[in-house]
């Protein structure tokens, strides 16, 4: 009486077929992994610009007429700005220790390497920075511009009596090719959209007497 059992021929087949399908299972999770660090990496993009607009949109907004001066007494005017950075002075410091400090604070933006910083300063006068904040990282190029009396201008060095631009242009450019440029207003105050008072419920009409 013959014994039953698989051929050679039937064992590497089925070996055949689990190495398929497990190849294709290996693709498949390896096609997972790099689409979400994919996805990962976009989400950080995107948090990044918008971290980066409400910062810049607070920090123009908030610009104020304040001549400063440097660690060695040289004034300098409240806004300072080139094509690749800005340097201002903007009002708003919320001062929540009660810190022996004003409530206007100096600010700088610039590119370091590939990693667009704000740098900012404990004292108006005669301060050294402190340690800047990265913004956003994997940026290729940085561009500003300045709008005043309808004209656009790439260096910003204010003057009495016409110390802000009446807008600045940011235009960000990333190592993977993404472009961000906005437009943001300088000077015009800030206001927080979570802070605005909410408009109270709508009256009902007042019946009218029937005719």
């Amino acid at each position: 009486m013959g014994q039953g059992g698989f051929t050679l021929v039937e064992v590497m087949v089925a070996l055949l077929i689990f190495a398929m399908l497990a190849a294709a299972a290996v693709a498949i999770l390896s096609l997972s992994v790099r689409a979400q660090a994919v996805t990962g990496q976009k989400l950080d993009a995107i948090s990044a610009v918008s971290r980066t607009t409400a910062i810049l949109s607070a920090d123009l907004a908030q610009a104020v007429d304040r001549p400063t001066r440097d660690e060695g007494g040289v004034l300098t005017p409240a806004m300072v700005a080139g094509p690749d950075a800005m340097r201002l002075v903007r009002g708003g410091w919320s001062n929540l220790d009660n810190a022996a400090r004003p409530s206007v604070q100096k600010v700088a933006y610039r590119l370091n390497g590939d990693v667009l910083e704000r740098v900012a300063w404990p004292l108006l006068d005669g301060a050294a920075a402190m340690e800047p904040a990265a913004l956003m990282d994997h940026v290729r190029e940085l561009h500003l511009r300045y709008r005043f009396n309808g004209a656009w201008l790439d260096q910003w060095q204010g003057q009495p009596g016409v110390a802000l631009p009446q807008a600045a242009e940011v235009t960000i450019v990333r190592d993977d090719g993404m472009i961000f440029r906005q437009l943001f207003l300088v000077g015009t105050g800030y206001v927080d959209a979570t802070v605005m008072p909410q408009p109270g419920p709508t009256p009902s009409p007042t019946p009218t007497p029937n005719g």
